[in-house]
């Protein structure tokens, strides 16, 4: 009996350990020979490993206020009665995570304002709509920054032809921030897709391997300025800021006053008449 071919989905289904032991040899056969399959699959799990470290703790969060006021007093009381507290808490928690992409991160804590050059351009208010853009940056740096092979769609190579592709696509001119007097040299950049429209992402890495992504969104409506902001989900820092029609989001795995100092330089190198 002659043996299926080995498929993407199996690959996906080898990285997530979901294959049965005769499948799972099959496919060690098949990766024994390729190092670059391998070498894939190795990036789907340091993906999913960052994507859990994100959002795991959220399970162990208490549930918001406002998520016990909508529950339906007979439905709260069933789901005590046949699966307990506990069930209830993890559940109302995974159900906040199915809906943080479209209504904000709840999640997000600790939001500041940082140095006063920053303030004194900037408002002091942030509405949903900027909690969601962290909370959008956050995932996006941790799906794609642990990537190997492929972490950006288009290298710095040829960045000029790399900034023409995403403004075209954004429907505006991009200026992606020069970092090397920090230590952070770009890398190149991909297209994401936003709430609304298309989104850019830009990524950056110092000489240690470390790297920083800046998000960039054009998904606001409002021509409205907001603070500049800071959140923090799992490991990743995040420091974000709405400035006219543009969003922005400055994530890493840094530490909050490194990348504050980074952020300060990005918003000044962006702050100029467009």
């Amino acid at each position: 009996m002659s043996r299926l071919p080995i498929t993407e989905s199996d690959l996906h289904a080898y990285a997530d350990d979901l294959l049965s032991a005769s499948r799972r040899q099959e496919v060690d056969g098949y990766l024994a020979s390729r190092p670059e399959e391998m070498e894939r699959i190795q990036a789907w799990r340091d993906q999913n490993d960052a994507l859990r470290e994100l959002f795991d703790p959220v399970l162990d969060e208490p549930v918001p206020p406002r998520l016990h006021m909508n529950i339906d007093a007979s439905v709260e009381a069933g789901v005590h009665r046949h699966f307990g507290p506990a069930f209830l808490g993890r559940y109302a928690a995974a159900l906040l995570i199915a809906l943080a992409g479209g209504v904000g991160g709840w999640m997000l804590h600790g939001a500041s304002q940082p140095s006063a050059t920053l303030t004194a351009h900037l408002g002091t208010e942030a509405s949903l709509q900027v909690a969601a853009l962290a909370h959008q940056a956050a995932v996006a740096h941790a799906v794609y920054s642990p990537d190997v092979r492929r972490p950006v769609e288009v290298t710095s190579d040829d960045e000029d032809a790399l900034v023409k592709w995403l403004s075209k696509r954004i429907g505006t001119p991009l200026h992606p921030p020069k970092l090397g007097k920090l230590g952070y040299e770009l890398m190149g950049g991909r297209l994401l897709p936003g709430q609304t429209g298309p989104v850019a992402q830009f990524m950056y890495q110092d000489a240690g391997g470390q790297r920083l992504t800046l998000y960039v969104s054009t998904d606001q409506a409002q021509n409205t300025d907001t603070g500049f902001r800071f959140a923090k989900e799992g490991q990743i820092n995040v420091f974000y800021w709405i400035d006219g029609k543009f969003g922005y989001a400055l994530s890493g795995g840094i530490d909050k006053s490194a990348l504050s100092k980074i952020a300060n330089a990005v918003y000044e190198q962006l702050d100029v008449p467009r």
